[in-house]
């Protein structure tokens, strides 16, 4: 016998972003990459607190939009996804920066083209309005 019991997910709240995330998101809507200064070194995405002490972060930097990637998996593309076809779900170490940025990396559909320590750029969409969409994805260097 199974059971089932109908249920709705829901955050019925709304959250500001604050003044860091804030600049991060209005980077991306400019095509604009920002990371925030900590004890540790810089972050990207910025956060308002340190996730390992818990302090306050620092100023807001401007960072160059590319990195290497640190790892990843190679996924079917589905509707909904960044890219039309398949691609890698990967962790990117943006250059200058402490840690990574979880986001896709599109090779254009060929698996053989990703690995690990690959360099890779942001690519903006076209059209953009400040949220984490705006990256569209990372590629290949060329």
């Amino acid at each position: 016998m199974s059971l089932t019991a109908p249920y709705t997910v829901e955050f019925p709240f709304r959250r500001t972003v604050g003044p860091k995330i804030g600049t991060f998101l209005g980077g991306l809507r400019d095509a604009r990459l920002f990371g925030v200064r900590t004890a540790r070194g810089v972050l990207c995405p910025p956060l308002e607190f340190d996730p390992v002490t818990g302090a306050a972060t620092g100023e807001l930097v401007e960072l160059v939009p590319v990195g290497m990637v640190t790892c990843w998996t190679w996924v079917p593309g589905r509707p909904g996804d960044p890219v039309p076809h398949d691609f890698a779900w990967a962790l990117v170490a943006i250059d200058g920066t402490a840690g990574t940025f979880f986001h896709a990396v599109d090779t254009g559909g060929v698996p053989g083209r990703m690995a690990t320590g690959l360099r890779v750029r942001a690519r903006w969409r076209p059209e953009r309005v400040g949220d984490l969409r705006d990256l569209e994805c990372f590629e290949p260097v060329r």
